[in-house]
């Protein structure tokens, strides 16, 4: 899911940010067996959008140039001029790419770059004693996130991305609702969660939606789907390419294996607590219906919570409960999928050594917290643990962020055309929250993947 920046949801980081610059200190790297000076001299240039993350690399590029010695060329541009540029420059002419690192979105767009060659592989970097720091720490950076842009290379998997910029998806409640209707009590189940939404809607006379939810046919859907159906499936194999929804094998699908059987129904089910126009409802909708105090349960984006935080444009600022998906699984853990933006390198890039300095710097343990101040997605499990980068976030959402992170799962589906799929799924939720049985509707999806 690509994400439009909006005032109104993200206007809390930058005003955290503030803060924030008081810690954009030196970053000076003085390890004696790590020369962050070796590419001195040489010049990149980095693509990025206008985006949280690209602020907090501009507050630490000085510490960066100074500490490498390494020029930075930085082209920004809107959001949505991004996605054509950087597929431009990709291709550049003359057989080189018009830069030398870019923001990568870690979905179905790497990968289609990927498998048209235009994404340069990290493993080399990553495996280099010379080219990474022994302190870069890649097991600190969830294996959930990184397995995004994990794709076969001469018979071994490689990295082909680092995350700068995640969401995962986690349960936000309107507290006032939850403790006028529901005694105060939060859901840590998802039967519990389904129960409530509808009590909730029941008891308002239908004035207050029990949850509210993305509903819209549309394939961009499916990183929000996904995480609630990791939650009811738990910590099964999720072997790439297949993921979640086939076994091992293209001809293999498993929409009517019982747990996702039972994720998908949980997703119609909280859409039918939901608003009457819920059909109509994409991410801006169903967060600013949130945010106007609509319902009493969202489960999307982490990111939105800062913006939901937000007293000078969010009613419920101050009004909210986190967590985790509530468990819909044997083993008792949540289970969520995520979104990101990363760094990445073309393949045919004129420095690929120096643009893979510039991605270690902004990533690595000293800067992500800096940087992060100024977007709330830091993907290091260590940044959340850092008083310097949670100190203006709301602390239960700090909590809920965190333990996601720990079990997080990819929702990427790395082959061509998989939106055919992904909409595939979502009209399997259509037709559950039509008065569909779950068997009838999950067996048609099957038989449809099948045909695909």
């Amino acid at each position: 899911m690509k994400i439009k920046l909006k005032d109104t949801l993200f206007g809390a980081f930058k005003v955290s940010a503030i803060s924030g610059l008081a810690l954009m200190t030196s970053v000076t790297f003085a390890f004696a067996d790590f020369n962050w000076k070796r590419f001195s001299g040489q010049s990149i240039t980095v693509m990025m959008p206008e985006h949280p993350v690209t602020d907090g690399v501009r507050a630490v590029l000085d510490n960066f140039e100074s500490d490498t010695g390494i020029d930075v060329k930085l082209q920004t541009m809107a959001e949505d001029l991004y996605f054509d540029r950087m597929e431009v420059a990709l291709r550049g002419s003359g057989g080189n790419s018009q830069m030398d690192v870019y923001f990568l979105p870690m979905d179905s767009t790497a990968y289609t770059q990927h498998t048209n060659g235009l994404v340069h592989s990290l493993q080399g970097y990553l495996d280099s004693k010379d080219h990474t720091a022994a302190d870069y720490d890649l097991a600190d950076i969830p294996e959930g996130f990184l397995d995004a842009t994990k794709y076969m290379v001469d018979g071994k998997w490689q990295y082909h991305g680092i995350p700068a910029s995640f969401e995962t998806y986690i349960l936000f409640a309107n507290m006032d609702h939850v403790n006028q209707y529901l005694d105060g009590k939060m859901p840590t189940s998802m039967p519990e969660l389904l129960a409530a939404a509808r009590k909730v809607k029941e008891s308002s006379g239908g004035t207050i939606a029990g949850a509210v939810m993305r509903g819209i046919r549309s394939d961009t859907l499916i990183d929000t789907i996904t995480g609630i159906v990791n939650n009811s499936v738990g910590s099964s194999d999720r072997s790439a390419p297949y993921n979640v929804w086939f076994t091992g094998d293209w001809t293999k699908p498993r929409m009517d294996d019982p747990d996702i059987v039972r994720g998908l129904t949980n997703y119609a089910e909280l859409m039918k607590a939901g608003p009457i126009n819920i059909q109509s409802m994409d991410w801006p909708d169903a967060s600013q219906y949130f945010m106007a105090g609509g319902a009493a349960f969202f489960i999307d984006a982490s990111l939105f919570a800062p913006g939901f935080e937000n007293p000078e444009d969010s009613p419920i600022a101050g009004k909210i409960g986190y967590s985790v998906i509530p468990v819909d699984n044997d083993e008792g853990q949540p289970y969520t999928a995520h979104w990101q933006w990363g760094f990445g390198i073309p393949k045919n890039a004129s420095n690929a050594d120096a643009g893979w300095y510039f991605i270690q710097y902004m990533t690595n343990k000293a800067s992500e917290p800096q940087i992060g101040t100024y977007h709330g997605g830091a993907g290091r499990l260590s940044t959340w643990e850092n008083d310097s980068y949670t100190s203006s976030l709301n602390p239960d959402y700090v909590s809920a962020t965190l333990e996601s992170m720990k079990t997080v799962r990819t929702s990427v589906v790395p082959v061509k055309d998989f939106n055919k799929y992904a909409l595939e799924i979502m009209d399997v939720i259509l037709r559950i929250h039509g008065g569909a049985s779950s068997a009838d509707a999950t067996a048609e999806g099957n038989a449809n993947f099948n045909k695909m």
